[in-house]
């Protein structure tokens, strides 16, 4: 079995909120990260763009992530984060749309010199360390990763997080742990640690990606989405502690059961305005991988308040789990989702 190597939450937008990260935490994550949010947003102080960054008093090490392709913004960002943040995470993987067409996320990665100029700035803003999250390069012909992260090592950041994929690829293919190895051979010399990202999905594949890569850490995405149990799972199975799982001996429902109720008290227990606002893309996401999940799905999808969607989900998940249904599609569940669909949807 590989050594115990510390294991990361992957900053997810509309997924990692507070409660979200805490629940993280509680079922065996060592690092959680706050919702990429937008450089732009922080730095006009949009009220919207500062609730994703918002933390609790438990949450430590707090770390929000910054994306951007404006330097000015994201130092400034930087800056005004570092006064309460343990560390500044800064965005350079993200593939999606609407965040590269600003050239920001991993289309940062086709212009080396400006990334490696914001990075050194936002270090000097800041009052914290400062890390980074990157893609192979853009494509494969553009793979610019060796030099990025050599270039980000230098300048001492705390450690970098690759993920094996390009900008092109999304997340399709395989991500390619063996450049993951040579990026950690690039750092050592720096003893900069490099945390290994994609299709780390339970305890084998979390051990052959540490056998092929030698990194210092695992960074889970998908694979934690809607089942945040994944973390304690992993360390459970490969013997890394004696982790005391707070949902016992439950099978996978179960333990998706136990995460859910949680979620939900977590939710309540920070409040404000903002709290919940996940919650429905939570909710489908911890149908999915069981049976009947299609077919619930679109009775949640109903309910307006998303405040509401507890209950039913609550209901389908304790009956699936105890083995008093097969399948997620509970009569009293789509009744109980029935009656919160005929609610009036709560006003922000």
């Amino acid at each position: 079995m590989p050594e115990q190597v510390p294991l990361f939450l992957a900053p997810m937008a509309g997924v990692t909120d507070v409660a979200y990260r805490l629940l993280a935490r509680e079922a065996g994550a060592d690092f959680t990260s706050t919702e990429f949010t937008a450089a732009s947003g922080l730095s006009r102080k949009d009220a919207k763009s500062w609730a994703k960054v918002e933390t609790h008093p438990r949450e430590s090490p707090f770390i929000p992530q910054i994306f951007g392709g404006i330097e000015d913004e994201m130092v400034e960002t930087a800056r005004l984060l570092s006064k309460n943040a343990d560390v500044i995470d800064l965005n350079f993987g993200c593939p999606a749309p609407k965040v590269t067409k600003t050239c920001a996320g991993a289309a940062m990665m086709a212009d080396p010199d400006n990334l490696i100029s914001m990075v050194e700035r936002c270090i000097e803003a800041s009052d914290v360390p400062v890390s980074v999250k990157m893609r192979l390069g853009t494509s494969h012909g553009a793979l610019t990763v060796f030099e990025i992260a050599e270039r980000c090592a230098q300048l001492g950041v705390l450690r970098i997080c690759v993920h094996g994929r390009t900008l092109s690829q999304k997340y399709r293919g395989e991500a390619d742990w063996e450049m993951i190895r040579q990026v950690v051979e690039i750092a050592q010399p720096y003893d900069v640690p490099v945390i290994a990202n994609g299709d780390i999905t339970n305890a084998k594949s979390a051990a052959r990606c540490l056998e092929v890569t030698g990194a210092a850490g695992l960074m889970i995405g998908r694979g934690a989405i809607g089942d945040p149990c994944i973390f304690g799972r992993i360390k459970t199975e490969l013997g890394w502690e004696d982790f005391d799982a707070p949902w016992g001996d439950a099978n996978e429902a179960g333990q998706k059961h136990w995460a859910w109720n949680r979620y939900v008290e977590l939710v309540d227990e920070i409040g404000g305005p903002y709290a919940a606002r996940n919650m429905k893309q939570h909710a489908i996401s911890f149908t999915k991988g069981l049976p009947g999940g299609k077919e619930l799905r679109p009775h949640l999808h109903a309910i307006k308040d998303f405040r509401l969607i507890g209950e039913p989900l609550n209901i389908a998940l304790e009956a699936f789990s105890q083995r008093r249904y097969n399948t997620l599609v509970v009569p009293e569940a789509i009744e109980a989702a029935a009656t919160a669909s005929e609610a009036e949807g709560w006003r922000r």
